[in-house]
């Protein structure tokens, strides 16, 4: 599995309605992307729920690297970089991925773990792991990923919601705009 997140800061006074409409009309169009297990449409609004900026963003976690690629190089991502410019992309290497109870997603939480070089990395990964099964145990997830982010030797985890988002959760919380979830059944969630 494969996955990325990238993002977009917006002007202090942009018209967040306008990426809320986006979000709602690009949404179902991921609804049958073959590859995909998830993308979330997300976003930060200047004064809500303790966000700073205004940003936009998505998140994606692939069954199939390739199918991500494809992604990057065809019409659909070219509609991002029209719209936004071209981003810079996070990729990581999705370790684990846990499904909860909730069905709707209503916010995303990113959490980093810094892997030192020292680390016993397999017991890191083991207790990382555990505590992403303990948020799966949550009556408000809806799914939990941990990757790998390669580059900056650190795990990342994706936490969603069907809570509102609480800033106070985790450094980074974002509102969850639509979530596509083509795979869920691969991950054995419907």
């Amino acid at each position: 599995m494969f996955a990325k997140h990238y993002s977009h800061r917006l002007p202090a006074h942009y018209d967040m309605g306008l990426i809320r409409r986006r979000a709602s009309e690009l949404g179902p169009r991921w609804d049958d992307t073959p590859g995909l297990l998830f993308k979330a449409f997300i976003a930060r609004e200047r004064g809500v729920f303790g966000a700073l900026a205004n940003q936009y963003a998505s998140v994606y976690l692939w069954s199939e690297p390739a199918a991500a690629g494809a992604f990057l190089m065809d019409e659909r991502f070219q509609t991002v970089i029209d719209s936004f410019g071209r981003p810079e992309i996070e990729a990581w290497l999705a370790l684990d991925v846990q499904w909860g109870d909730a069905a709707e997603a209503r916010a995303l939480y990113r959490e980093h773990v810094q892997v030192e070089p020292e680390a016993d990395r397999a017991a890191l990964l083991a207790a990382q792991i555990e505590q992403s099964q303990v948020i799966r145990g949550r009556e408000d997830t809806v799914a939990v990923l941990l990757a790998l982010d390669t580059a900056n030797w650190r795990l990342v985890r994706i936490t969603l919601s069907s809570a509102l988002p609480d800033r106070n959760r985790a450094r980074e919380a974002y509102e969850v705009l639509y979530l596509a979830r083509p795979g869920a059944e691969v991950l054995g969630h419907e």
